[in-house]
């Protein structure tokens, strides 16, 4: 009956409970604070009470026969299991992160198909000391290779990131030198020799033509001049998009969750530009970023736009955070098979080498 807090799991949130006032869920720095409804239900009734609360209102409220909808019908049942509540139901089950009331209503929808943590082969998007990074290349590699993955993507900041130690190009060849030296001891990983170019003012990258064609891929990301309106935002990444030396566009809006908006941008348009010009979306598993929104990811799949799930790790822990890639890839409906790093490296190696051809 004293006071208390719990420490949750994410170690970003404190619960605070006390019998003189509500729940709540407050962030450690104190920018959060949600109130928390606790339900106490019969246990005959726990399975629909779950399945309602981690229901969006529009799924539950889909008409999936003439004149009832899921939820009717659901509330007049006992189920053992959401499983078994989308049987009766005559639907393919529908996880919790997918019930939107938008692309799971489709009956052709298959929720096993739908990528998972363990179908990631690799990393992309991770940096080292060569600019801002906490660990050496050889510990970024090290790491990856032990934790079960086939190849890391190293992408150091291009040479205008000056905050951030950006590469000139004399330590690139640097760079390029000791990973080719690494791929020899740690055959048969690979490491991908990559950049985190800045996309310029102008919408060009930031090295000249002979430097870019000596990566293997090349993720092109906006890190200054934040302050756009739509126009110029749309106009800056369409053309850094249509560089051909352009594999991946990073963070599309640039946001900060709960700390800085992102800039507008028209996502049908930069998507559509993405699709004309093979150029891959990450979904930047950042927990500040996961950016580019899960809300689109639907229309990158629709549009034949492979999307890779990246850490954005400036050290080698945060790797871990490709899960809330993971989630916001999942609640968006991507599937394997339009995921980059859910691939063989055979593929990896070959899409890499068409692109280059561009």
């Amino acid at each position: 009956k004293e006071d208390f807090q719990i420490l949750v799991h994410s170690n970003l949130f404190l619960v605070e409970m006390s019998e003189s006032g509500p729940m709540t869920l407050r962030g450690k720095d104190s920018i959060l604070e949600i109130p928390i409804e606790v339900l106490f239900v019969e246990p005959s009734e726990f399975t629909f009470w779950k399945w309602k609360s981690n229901s969006m209102p529009k799924h539950l409220s889909y008409i999936y026969s003439p004149g009832e909808s899921i939820y009717q019908t659901a509330k007049s049942g006992k189920f053992e299991s959401e499983e078994k509540l989308y049987h009766s139901l005559g639907i393919n089950f529908i996880p919790a992160e997918c019930r939107n009331g938008s692309f799971e209503l489709d009956k052709n929808f298959d929720a096993t198909k739908l990528v998972q943590y363990a179908d990631l082969t690799g990393i992309f998007h991770a940096h080292s000391t060569y600019s801002d990074g906490k660990h050496t290349l050889r510990e970024m590699a090290i790491s990856a290779k032990e934790k079960g993955f086939l190849y890391l993507g190293i992408t150091d900041h291009s040479q205008s990131a000056f905050y951030a130690n950006g590469l000139k190009p004399d330590r690139i060849i640097a760079q390029h030198a000791e990973i080719e030296m690494l791929n020899k001891e740690l055959f048969p990983f690979v490491i991908f020799k990559g950049i985190e170019s800045d996309i310029l003012n102008d919408g060009a990258l930031d090295y000249e033509d002979e430097v870019l064609q000596t990566f293997d891929f090349v993720i092109a990301s906006v890190h200054s001049n934040l302050k756009m309106n739509e126009e110029k935002a749309n106009l800056r990444l369409i053309k850094a998009i249509e560089n051909p030396y352009t594999t991946m566009l990073g963070h599309p809006t640039g946001r900060l969750l709960l700390k800085r908006e992102g800039y507008p941008i028209n996502h049908d348009k930069i998507i559509d530009a993405c699709a004309a010009n093979k150029v891959a979306i990450e979904i930047n598993a950042n927990p500040w970023r996961l950016d580019i929104d899960w809300i689109w990811v639907q229309k990158a799949q629709d549009k034949g736009v492979i999307i890779s799930i990246n850490p954005d790790s400036h050290e080698k822990e945060t790797y871990n955070d490709m899960k809330y890639g993971i989630w916001a890839a999942r609640k968006g409906g991507l599937l394997k098979e339009n995921t980059l790093n859910a691939q063989p490296i055979e593929f990896i190696q070959k899409w890499f080498a068409e692109g280059k051809s561009k």
